[in-house]
């Protein structure tokens, strides 16, 4: 047994190995078949497989919270109503399989950051590959990557997720050289992996954010192409939801 278990740990079975002495005493005393043994000591080693990698990509994912859709209030608002089978099928994830972008509009406490993280979280965990940043510490991250001489592999870092979750786009101008290292963002990630962000200005306004219209536009284009679209909008709900403010 002692040996079976070394060769275990030796290919890497860390479950097997640790669970082989009480599964096969388990086998022995419910007269298990063999092969029942082995898919049982198997199945184990799968599932915590898959449980690590659940939790390896939320660490990964840098959500600060664990918000699910259960949490979210439809009946905050009519534009929350009318949009419920979309939201909740967003949550189903089809959107990642697709290469769809998601796009959320609206003014500050609508609901559009959380819908981005719940969607984020539910995808990490389905085991998928997650990070979740502001748009000016992505930019931020990448400006000091261009001065280092490393933007290669800081560029690289926000095209490798499965879903790339940019929120707060619109409250501050990203200038000219941020503009363009946003642009390369979604233009890498463009029908190749999703990404999801949040805004408080509608596409028109967008010259605003980026430096010039005909970045705003070539950015907006890319994101539209193959994207779904939720506007929210009513008052902030965070504001709702202090003591003073019933």
């Amino acid at each position: 047994m002692e040996e079976i278990c070394e060769k275990a740990k030796t290919l890497r079975l860390k479950t097997i190995a640790d669970q082989l002495p009480p599964i096969v005493e388990t086998a022995e005393s419910n007269n298990w078949p063999f092969s029942k043994t082995i898919a049982h000591l198997f199945d184990l080693e799968i599932e915590t497989r898959r449980q690590n990698r659940i939790a390896l990509c939320y660490r990964q994912s840098k959500l600060n919270e664990k918000l699910t859709i259960d949490q979210f209030d439809f009946n905050h608002h009519s534009s929350r109503k009318k949009q419920k089978t979309r939201i909740l099928n967003l949550m189903s994830l089809v959107f990642l399989k697709e290469k769809m972008d998601i796009i959320l509009i609206g003014n500050p406490g609508v609901g559009k950051s959380f819908l981005a993280k719940a969607a984020a979280y539910a995808a990490t965990q389905a085991g998928v590959k997650v990070l979740f940043t502001t748009a000016m510490d992505m930019i931020n991250h990448l400006i000091a990557a261009d001065a280092d001489h490393s933007l290669l592999k800081k560029l690289h870092y926000y095209q490798s997720p499965e879903l790339l979750v940019i929120d707060e786009i619109g409250y501050l101008g990203l200038g000219k050289q941020g503009s363009n290292l946003f642009f390369q963002v979604i233009s890498q990630r463009h029908e190749a992996k999703s990404t999801a962000i949040t805004t408080n200005l509608p596409f028109a306004d967008w010259g605003k954010i980026f430096d010039s219209t005909t970045v705003a536009t070539a950015i907006a284009d890319r994101l539209v192409y193959n994207s779904q679209i939720f506007i929210l909008e009513g008052p902030s709900y965070r504001k709702r939801t202090k003591p003073n403010n019933p």
